[in-house]
């Protein structure tokens, strides 16, 4: 039987840790991966043999071959596996609560593993927390000018129906904004900062592609 993971107290102290530039995992969110990587194949299977938890976390920079990372990541617990002809695996994780990276360990798996805590993130155990804070209609307006802006289709049904939560979550974790962007929407403080910080980035995108500006945020 696998464990249920309802506070901080329910995580392991160590984690093995994901670092991809980029992703995004969000409590209660789904992230789907293509696992291709021996050393990350390993982790996966040391994952399913375990706890089958994994520490979605970003680094700092693309440009090192051990890059250090940003402090804050998500443990995302694998709910889906698939293994195909070639050798990879294709798995889905599903958020469980963002983490403090305390400390990297020295290990001899070919994948990086650090102690964390998700004591500062207690509010991550609590589904849909803070949802009436949420300005939706703000939210729903701007996304749909960026969409008009690049002509994606998307379906008004789902987003309608959606709750706050999913619905800021799943835009945050699907926006194609740049890693410092990403790790913004990462670690806010609630979920109304999330959405506020999601329609801040997003209208500075939709100002670039008004003047034909095509300079990454800083």
């Amino acid at each position: 039987m696998q464990p249920l993971f309802r506070t901080s107290a329910d995580l392991p102290a160590t984690l093995p840790v994901f670092p991809l530039a980029g992703a995004l995992l969000l409590p209660r969110g789904q992230l789907p991966l293509n696992i291709f990587e021996p050393r990350y194949l390993a982790m996966v299977d040391d994952a399913l043999r375990t706890h089958r938890l994994i520490g979605m976390i970003q680094p700092e920079s693309e440009e090192e071959t051990n890059p250090p990372l940003f402090q804050v990541g998500c443990v995302g617990k694998i709910t889906q596996f698939a293994e195909t002809g070639d050798g990879r695996y294709l798995i889905q994780l599903t958020g469980i609560s963002r983490f403090r990276v305390l400390e990297e360990q020295a290990v001899t798996t070919p994948y990086r593993q650090c102690r964390i805590t998700a004591e500062p993130f207690a509010v991550d155990f609590q589904p849909r927390a803070g949802e009436d804070e949420v300005d939706r209609k703000a939210l729903i307006e701007t996304l749909k000018a960026y969409l008009d802006v690049h002509r994606f289709q998307v379906n008004w049904n789902e987003v309608h129906e959606a709750s706050n939560e999913a619905l800021v979550n799943a835009l945050a974790m699907m926006s194609p904004f740049g890693r410092r962007e990403k790790q913004a929407l990462l670690e806010a403080g609630t979920l109304r900062e999330r959405a506020e910080i999601l329609v801040a980035i997003t209208e500075i995108e939709l100002a670039k592609d008004g003047d034909g500006s095509d300079t990454p945020l800083q």
